[in-house]
């Protein structure tokens, strides 16, 4: 009886031993901390402290809102004088993952409220340990600065670059790509609708609404996706750029 305990305990800690770890949780979609549409200048630097963070500018910027770049629940926001960040807010995402708004001129939020794409949460300032007014800005897991990425792609590093935001834009604003040809217009999601007219390569259009229908191979491969752009009016997604592999995340489904 006594070695037959042994063994199940020897199985069981074996068993225990063997098991796989918990998979890591996906990081959020980040997005460009400013309103949809403004084009912002980040720069990242390796003197930066931490490297990893992001200096946002732009012309005449003092004061200019700065939005959520993911949903969360604000954690922090506090006021540290005239050094280090400033005013700054710090948003929990879940999964380890906080993002820090620094050098900020005003607060926006509170402690425990929760926020959305695009919620102001406060105003570039020059706050904190800061020469000029500019938006210091991190992404980090488990407390660590991590390098930048905005809807999936990792930032510049290391130089500046100009930054457009889509952060909760209305609807899905996405470019046609065919490579020079028109793009037909359909009736409904899929090549058996009537066709209802073209939009020319390159044109801008606001997607009111995505589902799926006839799979079409195109600029970017292979797609079941159908983007409504008006009234009965759609385009396959498969030649659209809009910055995903698959439905994008805040649009409706048709």
């Amino acid at each position: 009886m006594k070695h037959r305990w042994w063994r199940l305990l020897g199985a069981a800690c074996v068993a225990f031993l063997l098991l796989p770890p918990a998979p890591a949780l996906a990081a959020p979609t980040f997005k460009v901390p400013f309103p949809c549409g403004q084009a912002w200048s980040g720069q990242t630097r390796t003197n930066h402290s931490p490297a990893n963070a992001i200096d946002f500018n732009r012309t005449n910027d003092d004061g200019d809102p700065v939005v959520a770049s993911a949903p969360g629940t604000v954690d922090v926001v506090t006021n540290l004088g005239n050094t280090s960040y400033g005013r700054y807010v710090r948003i929990n995402h879940g999964g380890g993952y906080t993002t820090y708004y620094a050098h900020l001129s005003a607060f926006n939020v509170s402690v425990g409220q929760s926020v959305g794409y695009g919620r102001v949460i406060g105003y570039v300032g020059t706050s904190g340990g800061s020469t000029g007014p500019h938006l210091h800005y991190e992404q980090r897991l488990n407390g660590s600065a991590v390098q930048v990425r905005f809807n999936g792609a990792l930032a510049l590093y290391w130089g500046t670059k100009t930054y457009t935001s889509d952060n909760a834009c209305s609807g899905g604003n996405a470019t046609v790509n065919t490579a020079g040809t028109p793009l037909t217009v359909r009736s409904g999601p899929g090549t058996s609708y009537a066709s209802v007219g073209t939009v020319a390569d390159g044109t801008r259009v606001t997607i009111a609404c995505q589902t799926t229908g006839t799979s079409v191979t195109g600029t970017y491969g292979t797609s079941n996706i159908w983007d409504r752009i008006g009234s009965g009016r759609f385009i396959a997604d498969a030649y659209v750029y809009t910055g995903y592999d698959g439905f994008i995340p805040g649009v409706p489904r048709c």
